[in-house]
């Protein structure tokens, strides 16, 4: 044996049909390249800045100017420049209040995002369960055919035989044809749907796992499920941590009827202007501001801010009804949904025993033709059935993790 002979064997050993697309592997895909996370991510980028703006507003600040001319009337050209700086020593809570409230916009805001990725993993999820469906139709509907194909060239030979008529031969040809259709809209169907999915994860599906496993944060109960969707589920706490920024807005309106103190100084000098040579001079002191009279705004604004904090309270428990509400939505479906997957499993063992048994009898001349095409349509129906629950399973468990909080990147 040659060593090119070798090497072709040791090649085709190795080689071998690509794996299957998994479930964690469209979410992975979709976490690298989903514009729409991306973008959710740099407006979050944007906002964990405004803390930093606010603590800002507390630090040293040093501003330099100049100016430089010439005047006809005072003989000669002139020139100053000057270096101002200031630092705040007490703003009354300003600062610290905004920062807080900076700080829980940021938080809300991660929240946000964590939500956008869940409603992302769940458009994923249900593409992927989709397609399977469609994959599956395409599969049942190219066996229907093949079945049929099988089917008429029978009946036409039993024709032939004088042991069948021209309405068996026609009723099988018929079935084909209706099978073809079927088909083709099956085809159509799955067409759409992964355009949908290469939309979603970022590329075109291959070959999908056909039996995604179960991922292992999904609730164990209803009443885990209920307490898991008041406690994290994204939404809820965004409304609770945005509240958190409100109640910190209302300390920092307040905090303008306090008085403020800093340190400011000023160096500088100025030439020309018909004197000779320049004069310099350096100006420090202690700024006192307090305010004495405000018309009524600040007031304003603290009740203000306090009506939008009730507000976001009441929001809080709508928000934990509503999250509540999806999980015991998503908790029903999914497990009708898995009650239809055992259901049409046994389904599906019932029809084809009936369709080897019909098909025998038919050998016999025990049944009609037509027998066999309606055992043949159940088994088509069961078959798709089947299918249809167990994408439903998927979509049932994406929905209950969303609600619960759970649906992220390392759920699958």
């Amino acid at each position: 044996m040659t060593s090119k002979t070798i090497a072709a064997l040791a090649a085709l050993c190795l080689s071998g049909p690509a794996p299957a697309e998994t479930l964690r592997d469209a979410i992975v895909a979709a976490y690298a390249t989903n514009p729409q996370l991306a973008a959710a991510q740099a407006r979050q980028d944007a906002l964990a800045e405004a803390p930093e703006q606010a603590r800002a507003a507390g630090r040293l600040t040093a501003a330099a100017d100049g100016a430089a001319g010439y005047s006809r009337f005072d003989y000669g050209r002139g020139g100053s420049s000057s270096v101002t700086a200031s630092l705040p020593i007490w703003t009354g809570g300003r600062v610290s209040s905004a920062v807080r409230a900076a700080s829980g916009d940021v938080a809300a805001g991660a929240e946000g995002v964590r939500d956008t990725q869940a409603a992302v993993l769940e458009t994923v999820v249900g593409a992927y369960a989709d397609l399977l469906y469609a994959q599956e139709a395409v599969g049942v509907a190219r066996a229907d055919i093949a079945l049929l194909d099988t089917q008429v060239a029978e009946a036409r030979s039993r024709f032939g035989l004088g042991q069948a008529t021209r309405t068996d031969v026609a009723q099988v040809e018929a079935q084909c044809e209706s099978a073809a259709s079927t088909l083709a809209d099956a085809e159509g169907t799955a067409a759409a749907i992964a355009a949908t999915y290469r939309a979603t994860v970022g590329h075109g599906p291959g070959v999908l796992d056909a039996d995604p496993a179960a991922p292992a944060m999904l609730p164990a109960t209803l009443d885990v499920a209920r307490r898991r969707a008041a406690a994290a589920n994204p939404v809820v706490r965004q409304q609770q941590l945005a509240a958190g920024a409100d109640a910190a807005r209302i300390a920092q309106q307040r905090a303008e009827r306090n008085p403020y103190v800093g340190l400011g100084g000023t160096y500088g000098y100025a030439a020309g202007a018909g004197r000779s040579g320049y004069a310099d001079a350096a100006v420090a002191g202690v700024t006192l501001r307090v305010p004495l009279l405000t018309c009524g705004l600040v007031a304003s604004r603290i009740r203000q801010a306090e009506a939008i904090y009730r507000a976001d309270r009441f929001a809080i428990d709508a928000v934990q009804r509503d999250a509540a509400r999806q999980a015991e939505t998503a908790w029903a479906t999914l497990a009708a949904a898995q009650t239809r997957v055992q259901a049409n499993a046994r389904r599906v063992a019932a029809a084809e025993l009936a369709l080897k048994g019909v098909r025998a009898e038919y050998s016999f001349s025990l049944r009609t033709t037509l027998d066999i095409l309606i055992a043949d349509e159940t088994l088509r129906s069961a078959q798709l059935a089947l299918a249809r629950s167990r994408s439903d399973v998927l979509i049932g468990q994406a929905a209950l993790l969303r609600a619960t909080g759970q649906l992220g990147r390392d759920s699958y």
